[in-house]
């Protein structure tokens, strides 16, 4: 009988390999480094009902034997024992998921094919079974050719027979192992395979389940899927505009309020200017989009807490592969939809290093919460609440649309990317779908305070430093009887030199002007104009209504138009600079990144004045 010495957890990430070496070795346990690599050596000891000692490796999470990670890379080199100075394991423990139990059993053939010996761990059957599925395995261990046990790690449950079952392959250490199934040669037939197999272990499953399993078949439809996937999401659009009207208008009647008697109360000087001009009307302008904030990240929560958003990412991955990305870009991604700093943070997922890179660089482009009061803004101003037919309001559309461009536009970027600075070939992707599931209202309501909060604290800090700053710029030096305030003041005077830049493209002065203090955080542009009007009118109604109202008798639609043109391409806040700046290790990709949204930006600002004005809007 050989002697056994190794052996090693195997598997699809989320499996639970990690759960099971800690319950199987308990504290008897070492972690280093791979020799040469960063990704960490988990070994531990595992004792066998007979007493002998037997070094247990957790290896990394895989889909495939064709790696396409570097964690995936060290899997496979130790598998086949290809790594200097590591033992190659003597028997390898499948550990399968039973809830997804056909995904898994994709890559388990391929490991079985390899005829070593090989035993499955069937793990969390009881999380299968509260999901109502119940499993048979004996049938799956007929169908692989090795002995399956099925276990639930974190109750100990299954340990026992799982260690007899690697003390029996031990014995077999040497030998042969005859393979019951011909080896699927290629990924289309081990997935046809998986699934006879996993249907086949299928003993029964509730109406739930099957639900599930119907529901799937209809939203991961390659022609209903995307469909179902883009209504969703005009609707989040519809609902923005429509539900949060009452709700924005009750907040503006606050900040109303609120400038009314600080008039009323305070004597016309410094400090009564500085909190009504500045303070109320800049920041209060920003405050009452709260409610359109909150309504948007109300369908994001609910449909990553549903389980729907993996799904999302599964459909978008079609689309991210023809532009020469994966969906492992897809999630980095869609984090910029809130703000780009997560978002390029969560690239570090990314194995591909050019695919991270043009993921870093495509990431301001998502259209983030920043964007969204500088939208509804203008299209208050200048789109008329008007009903399209079928309950569609033309505002959402509109919104709706500036949406799409900035995703159209980043894929069209990223195709550029991907055929010269960062050429290269697509890599793979392969993701866990989470069950479906009712999200849970507290986790709701606590993910919705989480992001609210973010919000009112950039208002009462980033929003308030630079509309404080930018009135004082206006204010001073104070302007000649019969001059305009505007034209005397230091933020006048440098205005006036950027319009000379933005005039081509449809600017004028009060536009130039919003766009400096928006490098600090996009919903500073709102605040820019509202106090800019603030401190040229003489009215005292400074709300967010008034701020429409001006900007609908000095603007015109197509200077509108170019300047929510300017925001779908415009690069991010300074913080996303110094972030890209940090994951890309120097300045420049930065550099690179300022320099193509400028001119983006620049150049669809301007065709979109032009065409408008060709067009007679």
């Amino acid at each position: 009988m050989s002697r056994l010495r190794t052996a090693a957890l195997v598997g699809n990430p989320n499996a639970g390999k990690s759960a099971l070496f800690n319950a199987l070795t308990g504290a008897r346990q070492k972690i280093a480094n791979y020799p040469g690599v960063t990704v960490e050596r988990k070994a531990g000891r595992l004792v066998l009902p007979s007493g002998e000692p037997v070094e247990l490796l957790d290896l990394p999470g895989s889909y495939a034997l064709d790696a396409s990670s570097p964690d995936e890379e060290v899997t496979r080199r130790v598998v086949l024992g290809e790594f200097p100075g590591q033992t190659q394991p003597e028997v390898l423990i499948l550990v399968l998921d039973a809830a997804n139990l056909e995904q898994h059993l994709v890559f388990a053939q391929e490991i079985i094919a390899l005829g070593r010996p090989t035993l499955v761990a069937l793990n969390m059957v009881d999380l299968a079974e509260r999901d109502g599925l119940k499993l048979d395995p004996d049938a799956l261990s007929q169908a692989l050719g090795v002995p399956v046990i099925p276990t639930v790690a974190v109750r100990r449950r299954g340990l026992e027979e799982l260690n007899a079952a690697v003390a029996e392959a031990g014995k077999r250490v040497g030998q042969d192992m005859p393979v019951r199934r011909r080896p699927a040669t290629s990924l289309s037939e081990r997935r046809l395979a998986a699934r006879t197999m996993a249907r086949a272990a299928v003993l029964s499953e509730t109406s739930q389940h099957r639900l599930h399993v119907s529901l799937d078949k209809v939203l991961l439809h390659p022609w209903f899927g995307p469909l179902i996937l883009f209504g969703l999401l005009f609707v989040m659009f519809q609902a923005v505009f429509a539900w949060a009207t009452p709700f924005a208008e009750a907040l503006e009647a606050v900040v109303a309020g609120l400038i009314e008697l600080a008039t009323r109360v305070l004597p016309d000087n410094f400090l009564r200017d500085l909190l009504t001009q500045g303070v109320l009307a800049g920041v209060g302008s920003v405050v009452v989009f709260l409610p359109q904030i909150v309504i948007l990240f109300a369908f994001i929560l609910v449909m990553e807490q549903s389980g729907y958003m993996a799904r999302a990412a599964f459909l978008m991955d079609r689309l991210m592969a023809g532009v020469g990305l994966s969906g492992r870009s897809f999630i980095p991604l869609l984090s910029s939809f809130a703000c780009a700093i997560p978002g390029i943070m969560a690239t570090r997922s990314i194995a591909d290093p050019r695919d991270r890179l043009t993921t870093i660089l495509i990431a301001p482009m998502m259209t983030c919460s920043a964007r969204l009061p500088v939208y509804a803004v203008i299209i208050a101003a200048f789109i008329p609440p008007t009903d399209i037919g079928g309950g569609i309001g033309l505002r959402g559309l509109v919104l709706f649309c500036l949406y799409v461009a900035g995703i159209v536009g980043a894929m069209a970027v990223a195709l550029v990317l991907r055929r010269s600075v960062t050429r290269g070939a697509a890599s793979g992707f392969i993701m866990e779908l989470p069950r479906y599931q009712w999200p849970p209202i507290r986790d709701l309501l606590i993910g919705l305070w989480q992001r609210a909060w973010i919000f009112l604290r950039r208002a009462g800090t980033i929003i308030f430093t630079v509309t404080v700053a930018l009135w004082l710029l206006l204010s001073f030096p104070r302007a000649e009887p019969g001059e305009s305030q505007i034209d005397a003041s230091i933020a006048g005077h440098i205005a006036n030199g950027l319009a000379v830049v933005v005039e081509p493209i449809g600017f004028n002065r009060d536009m130039a002007l919003s766009l400096i203090p928006a490098m600090a955080a996009r919903e500073v542009a709102v605040s820019s104009l509202a106090t800019t009007y603030a401190v040229a009118s003489d009215d005292e109604d400074q709300t967010a209504s008034a701020l429409t109202d001006q900007l609908s008798a000095k603007w015109t639609l197509p200077m509108a138009l170019a300047f929510l043109a300017w925001f779908v391409f415009a690069p991010q806040c300074l913080s996303t600079i110094a972030v890209a700046r940090r994951e890309t290790n120097g300045w420049k990709w930065p550099a690179f990144m300022l320099a193509y949204l400028f001119a983006l930006a620049y150049i669809f600002a301007g065709l979109t004045y032009w065409i408008a004005v060709s067009l007679g809007l």
